[in-house]
């Protein structure tokens, strides 16, 4: 039944996508979390103190989330079985973010496409957290590839992982998590205390599934312009030179896949900030790489899908 309210769930992400009328748990997570934040800093001020504050709201975010989503599909099975249905496919739906990256990748490929850099700049600068001012055709490319590279993890695979554990519950308390590191894991240094604690839980939380990524990244290899071979030793020799230790694994594989270098020099808020290279630069990067990024994010999630209806429907 949960394999096939997962499969459900994923035909809903690419049938309706992410409407912005309708109200999404990640919003009002984004409000508990400021809500929460403010009340910490009002409290604590000392690096200790900030760092015991951060923790107790990852706590009870991440906890608050997962009890109030299993609450409403419970209330729900009292009302009526299949109402519980509906809710657990509702609540998987709005963890997944499929169509979501697929139309930010193509809000920024198509002025890429037709020349138009200030709007190619203006989209990926949605997405990126990186200075798009000055971005080239090349740069606009790679700040893309990287980033649906990477939520291809987070956005994707690591939710997929644990609805199939956990079903609905436990799919959106790693949404929680995901949505504190964004918020607050480090970003700058003004959360480098607040912000310890989710930012460790994030990559505990994407361990698996990043491991997993670069494992299905590997099977559809064959079919790249890099190859197996190429793949294979670009995530195994450059994955470490990303600062997170699990989004170098797929934005490793992806760049050997494709023949490309990823990584180099971004301004932050117009400081420059190097991160290391990954792969070669034995193709340009331009507006084609990204929607073949997009192949590859669609390929990993089948895989996912059917990697995850197997095990738990025969395991």
């Amino acid at each position: 039944m949960l394999t096939n309210l997962i499969l459900a769930a994923i035909v809903l992400d690419l049938l309706l996508g992410d409407p912005r009328r309708w109200p999404h748990p990640v919003v009002i997570m984004g409000k508990a979390i400021n809500f929460g934040e403010k009340l910490i800093r009002r409290w604590f001020d000392s690096p200790k103190g900030l760092r015991w504050g951060g923790a107790l709201l990852v706590f009870v975010i991440v906890g608050g989330t997962y009890v109030f989503v299993w609450g409403i599909i419970k209330l729900a099975y009292n009302i009526h079985p299949y109402l519980a249905v509906g809710a657990q496919l509702w609540l998987l739906y709005t963890s997944f973010a499929l169509k979501s990256l697929h139309q930010h990748a193509l809000a920024v490929a198509k002025p890429l496409q037709a020349k138009d850099l200030p709007l190619a700049r203006s989209k990926v600068a949605l997405i990126v957290g990186r200075d798009t001012e000055q971005l080239d055709e090349g740069e606009i490319a790679r700040a893309a590839v990287e980033t649906v590279a990477e939520n291809t993890v987070d956005g994707i695979v690591a939710p997929l992982c644990y609805a199939f554990i956990g079903g609905a519950p436990l799919a959106l308390a790693y949404k929680a998590v995901n949505t504190l590191d964004s918020m607050i894991g480090y970003r700058e240094e003004h959360y480098v205390d607040l912000g310890r604690a989710a930012a460790k839980l994030d990559d505990l939380a994407n361990y698996l599934p990043a491991r997993l990524s670069g494992f299905l990244l590997l099977l559809i290899a064959p079919f790249t312009p890099g190859g197996l071979a190429r793949t294979w030793e670009t995530m195994k020799k450059d994955r470490r030179v990303h600062p997170s230790p699990n989004g170098g694994i797929i934005e490793a594989g992806v760049a050997g896949a494709l023949k490309v270098q990823l990584g180099g020099l971004n301004y932050y808020f117009g400081e420059p900030g190097f991160r290391g290279t990954m792969g070669e630069a034995l193709r340009p990067l331009d507006v084609g790489l990204i929607y073949q990024t997009v192949i590859i994010t669609y390929a990993i999630t089948f895989l996912t899908l059917v990697f995850g209806g197997i095990i738990f429907h025969y395991f």
